[in-house]
């Protein structure tokens, strides 16, 4: 199956020159380029493709904004491009429904690793990134927790396999927390996703800790492997 790809850059040197590289692939065909936002929004919207690669500073609508109106209307799954390795950027993105975050002087061969890992539906962050990014973000609010009723859609074990997510657990480790199966973590994954409306795991991990279900500087599980112990990309 080939992967169709939008790609949107204010600067059309690097737009091409991304282009280029993904549309020599196989399995890649870039069947558009946008110069902004808006006409990114719009090309998404005419041409349909699996994956936009964004970059976050772009004129008229950034690519932030144009990230979140993507993520809205349709299956279009997002990634971010920047010069700038700012944590804040990638939180704001994550939270837009980006699916990655790449720096504009990303490898050959780990731009097109990045699309085809979105593109079949995971995440190109380890959600213990983002639960590093949240847990900054959401520590300075320092509110008490109040029930979400969001979270009542779950089950007591989907429940807590979205504790276990936010944690930045791996499905492996999820089950050995669990006492259960590969294959009935990843229902319970799917369960929660689709309850709740999420994306991907990163995704679940921000719903975490905005509803209240984790809090900045709560302990680890019992027996987990440390926080960054997860692979660059996750499985949904």
């Amino acid at each position: 199956m080939t992967i169709r790809v939008v790609v949107a850059d204010d600067q059309e040197l690097v737009r091409s020159g991304f282009a280029m590289i993904l549309d020599v692939q196989p399995d890649i065909e870039v069947v558009a380029e946008a110069g902004d936002g808006a006409e990114a929004v719009e090309a998404v919207r005419r041409h349909r493709p699996d994956v936009a690669l964004l970059d976050i500073r772009m004129p008229r609508v950034d690519g932030i904004e144009a990230c979140r109106t993507i993520s809205a209307a349709g299956d279009c799954r997002t990634v971010m491009l920047t010069t700038f390795d700012s944590d804040e950027y990638v939180y704001e993105a994550l939270h837009a429904g980006a699916s990655g975050f790449l720096l504009k002087d990303v490898r050959r061969d780990d731009l097109v690793h990045a699309v085809r890992v979105v593109a079949r539906g995971d995440s190109l962050l380890a959600p213990s990134v983002a639960r590093r990014l949240v847990e900054q973000y959401t520590r300075p609010a320092a509110r008490p927790r109040r029930p979400d009723a969001r979270l009542d859609a779950l089950t007591g074990r989907e429940r807590e396999t979205l504790l276990l997510l936010a944690r930045g657990l791996s499905n492996a480790e999820i089950a050995a927390e669990l006492v259960v199966s590969d294959h009935t973590v990843k229902t319970h994954v799917g369960n929660v996703l689709s309850k709740l409306g999420l994306r991907d795991r990163i995704q679940a991990v921000i719903c975490a800790y905005e509803t209240g279900l984790v809090a900045a500087g709560d302990p680890p599980p019992g027996g987990s492997h440390p926080p960054g112990a997860s692979p660059a990309s996750a499985s949904g």
